[in-house]
């Protein structure tokens, strides 16, 4: 038993997750390309190779004859019966070879061989790690900083955090953990290279994947992801099990699930609604923390008209209209939004209107206005005189 060469491919095998197979057929060709080297041809040289002990010989067939012409494929029959007085004309002699015997060139190009076969199979091995993990989360190490991009060590391989898929603001110190999404695993021949991203919305998918049991099993779905990276994130999700709050799933006991999230997402706002097969409640939820009085849904057009109190809209319409904007991305519907003001004025509602709902929200506003007043005075501007406000769907979320 070859000892040596065992244990060695049984290091490389352990260490560099390559087989010890495939290691073993790299030697024999390298083996083979030495003879070749180092006799010219090959034609007659034969090796067998026991892959359990690593136990091998290597040895050229000859054939017997009177007078020797090609010394490579031929013997004379007195050599031949020096070595076995049993041999005749025309036998075929198994002639061993020692690969002591090969050159200096040989042996060099053989080691080359084996290297390169090496390095071939551990790019492999990690371009098929990290290709199982596409479209998925990652953790990596921060490096250091190469220009505006990032360099993460993701453990057997390296990703560049470029600066198109870095949330604005955010800045990492070194050795500092981060958890990524793959976009895509490309095979080079510098080895793999890997894609990731931070402001892509599969990555809070993911991350709600990873932290909420009920969405991992399926019991809860997400059905809509829509996101504005580094500032607000809005989720519609749907429970295949009536006994399943998916809101509160998500959310967790005390907001620990959903905070877990913030807090990966460095503080990123999440707003979580219930998903619904009714394009006009969908919107309503959609809108949400904004109180709306009716939802107008053409499912053809995609287009629905909402109505809210005065009181609502700026609240509504959200900072510089993000709460609108990722409203209309999350719902796939290009939103109208009026108040109740402008309402009655296009005739949406009837002129007696604030007559008869006087009283109704009365309370709700005394109780709701200083909070607004509070977080949502800088959210948007409007004015009186605008006649309406009008939020196009910017993106699919699903691409």
């Amino acid at each position: 038993m070859n000892t040596e060469l065992l244990e060695a491919l049984n290091i490389l095998e352990k260490e560099k997750d390559i087989s010890k197979e495939t290691l073993l057929d790299a030697i024999e060709n390298s083996l083979m390309n030495a003879c070749k080297n180092h006799f010219g041809k090959t034609d007659n040289i034969k090796l067998i190779m026991n892959k359990e002990t690593c136990e091998y010989q290597l040895y050229a067939e000859k054939t017997v004859v009177e007078e020797v012409e090609d010394k490579l494929e031929q013997i004379s029959l007195e050599d031949a019966k020096e070595i076995d007085s049993k041999f005749e004309l025309g036998d075929i002699v198994h002639i061993p070879i020692e690969s002591k015997s090969f050159g200096r060139i040989a042996t060099q190009n053989a080691k080359n061989l084996i290297l390169q076969k090496i390095r071939e199979e551990e790019r492999k091995v990690v371009y098929d790690q990290y290709f199982e993990k596409e479209k998925d989360i990652v953790t990596g190490i921060v490096q250091r900083y190469v220009g505006k991009n990032v360099s993460i060590n993701l453990g057997k391989a390296d990703a560049m955090l470029t600066e198109n898929e870095q949330v604005k603001g955010e800045v990492f110190k070194p050795t500092e953990r981060i958890k990524l999404y793959v976009v895509e695993v490309k095979n080079t021949t510098k080895g793999p290279k890997i894609l990731v991203s931070r402001t892509h919305p599969e990555l809070v998918k993911r991350l709600f994947e990873s932290e909420v049991t009920e969405v991992k099993d399926g019991t809860v779905e997400i059905k809509s992801i829509a996101r504005e990276a580094g500032s607000r994130t809005k989720i519609a999700v749907w429970s295949n099990d009536p006994d399943v709050d998916p809101v509160g799933a998500c959310v967790g006991m005390n907001g620990a699930r959903v905070n877990a999230i913030v807090n990966e997402l460095r503080g990123e706002k999440i707003d979580i609604i219930n998903w619904s097969d009714n394009p006009a409640i969908l919107i309503e939820n959609a809108l949400s923390p904004a109180k709306v009085i009716s939802v107008m849904a053409d499912p053809d057009e995609k287009t629905a008209s909402v109505i809210v109190p005065d009181y609502q809209l700026s609240l509504a319409i959200g900072k510089e209209g993000q709460n609108a904007r990722l409203a209309a991305r999350l719902t796939g519907y290009k939103i109208d939004i009026k108040n109740e003001t402008q309402a009655i004025e296009t005739g949406e509602l009837p002129e007696n209107y604030m007559e008869l709902s006087e009283g109704v929200y009365e309370e709700e506003y005394d109780d709701d206005a200083e909070e607004f007043d509070v977080e949502n005075t800088a959210d948007a501007e409007y004015d009186e005189d605008d006649a309406e406000i009008t939020f196009d769907e910017v993106e699919d979320t699903e691409e």
